[in-house]
């Protein structure tokens, strides 16, 4: 059954139930997915789906940290409910050592060496973890092991003051 079909059925399902949240929820996705399929002028597959189903969490995690912000716990609890019901149908989310592994596995593929290859190291790991990690949380990672390799191949100057960089300085 497809992700759309799995999306449809439990709408019908959470009508006949009386699940309002879940109704709404579903439907409000399945509502962003049409109006992509509009945009697009074609059915979208089922990654685009997910990709949706994606933004449609994001959205709402951003709502969430707005909300608690502004002191409105009510309102985020709402938010953080809609996000429980979305996350039934993306993919197993990765853990913090299985992403640690594929940012270095991906530091390692693509040659990186510097902050400045931010990029390449993104552009290889987003496939490998669409809708399975935050691309916010997975950049800081990017940059932070980038930026321990940037200052190891650097030789550091000790509180001596002693210390000299390739040129001899």
């Amino acid at each position: 059954m497809s992700l759309r079909d799995r999306v449809q059925t439990d709408i019908t399902t959470a009508m006949r139930g009386g699940d309002s949240l879940r109704r709404d929820v579903l439907r409000m996705a399945s509502n962003a997915a049409y109006n992509v399929e509009k945009r697009n002028q074609r059915p979208l597959s089922e990654d685009e789906y997910l990709a949706v189903l994606t933004r449609e969490v994001k959205t709402r995690r951003e709502s969430v940290d707005a909300y608690t912000k502004g002191g409105r716990d009510d309102l985020a609890a709402k938010e953080q409910a809609e996000i429980d019901i979305l996350s039934e149908y993306l993919p197993q989310a990765l853990t913090e050592a299985e992403i640690d592994a594929l940012v270095d596995e991906g530091i390692a593929a693509t040659s990186a060496t510097s902050a400045r290859d931010l990029g390449k190291v993104m552009g290889w790991l987003s496939p490998r973890t669409r809708g399975r990690a935050d691309g916010k949380a997975l950049s800081g990672k990017v940059a932070s092991a980038l930026a321990r390799a940037d200052l190891a191949g650097h030789d550091v100057v000790g509180h001596d003051g002693a210390g000299h960089d390739e040129a001899g300085h």
